[in-house]
């Protein structure tokens, strides 16, 4: 089987200082037509740009007819490497306010595109930055930030999205940027806000019914996103394709990870959906595992549209992969 070199610095790492290099000679076109931003009182609308979807939804729901959204990234995207267009700078030179994952979830792609925009209220720091990561206890905070390690987050790993009860702290987190933009909106914003934590806290309960035969069970994923999830739900994470993040593994973590993945006996893999499906399907192959589509944003699948559906896919996506075979396929060698 023909794999990938392992170099020690990930290929995120090795394009991202050129694309600052190259970022201004290709937004030059975007710029050029860029309107001087509205104020916020202008249409009773406040403009809100965010980096992912989940975010967007969230914002929705709180601000309702006060803001117009817009998620910069798409939920099949990875959210560390969002392709960036020139469409993005005149939405952020726009934008009242911009909503970010935070835990330097953006950090490859968002600082330059922020640089560019020229929008002070959308620094870090400005009026119109909202971070949703406040108040956050990150998980698996990396002992060493030597670049051999990968894609490492100097902060913690940043899928807290995908954690029900943080989504309730995101959310209030986006309520308290509104209202820092919008101070007479304040009741509203905090009776939307209200009302969507009890809602996901009904979710919540139900989502917990239907994990119960999921109690326990160990995988393995591609990427090193899912703990919060897991450990919402009671799975146990094992291993991952990925020799580090953002690397991809060599022939001899491979072996090692079938060899793992048969001595724990775990026979279920989740592959994210922008990573091929080539080499998840090739281990399900030597440990006859099954591979369960897994969703990390809002919009990765036709008819996600809402953090309820992305979560409740997740959890059916695992059940289903849990009870029947998948047909593994062995990749090109």
């Amino acid at each position: 089987m023909a794999l990938q070199k392992n170099n020690s610095v990930s290929k995120k790492d090795s394009t991202m200082n050129m694309a600052r290099i190259i970022l201004i000679f290709l937004l030059i076109p975007a710029m050029l037509g860029m309107a001087q931003r509205p104020s916020i009182e202008e249409g009773g609308k406040l403009r809100v740009v965010t980096s992912i979807p989940d975010l967007a939804d969230f914002t929705a729901r709180i601000g309702g007819g006060y803001v117009t959204v817009e998620s910069l990234a798409k939920g099949v995207e990875d959210p560390h490497g969002v392709p960036i267009k020139p469409s993005f700078v005149p939405k952020l030179n726009r934008a009242d306010a911009l909503v970010v994952l935070g835990l330097q979830a953006e950090h490859s792609w968002l600082p330059a595109l922020i640089d560019v925009a020229r929008n002070p209220n959308i620094l870090p720091g400005g009026v119109g930055f909202i971070n949703s990561s406040q108040n956050i206890r990150p998980k698996q905070v990396p002992k060493s930030l030597l670049r051999r390690e990968g894609d490492v987050h100097p902060l913690g790993n940043p899928h807290f999205n995908l954690d029900p009860v943080y989504a309730k702290v995101m959310a209030k987190n986006i309520a308290e940027g509104l209202t820092r933009l919008y101070p007479p909106g304040k009741e509203f914003f905090d009776t939307n806000l209200k009302n969507f934590q009890a809602h996901i806290d009904t979710q919540l309960a139900k989502w917990k019914r239907l994990a119960e035969p999921l109690r326990g069970k160990k995988f393995v994923s591609y990427h090193q996103d899912t703990i919060y999830f897991a450990e919402r739900f009671g799975l146990e994470e094992v291993a991952q394709i990925e020799i580090r993040p953002g690397i991809e593994p060599t022939q001899g973590h491979l072996v090692w990870l079938v060899d793992r993945m048969k001595g724990k006996q775990v026979n279920l893999i989740l592959r994210e959906p922008h990573y091929p499906e080539r080499l998840p399907n090739w281990v399900a192959e030597q440990t006859g595992s099954t591979v369960a589509k897994f969703l990390i944003m809002v919009g990765g699948n036709p008819g996600v549209d809402t953090y309820e559906q992305l979560i409740e896919y997740n959890l059916r996506s695992i059940l289903d992969a849990a009870g029947t075979k998948t047909v593994a396929h062995r990749p090109d060698s």
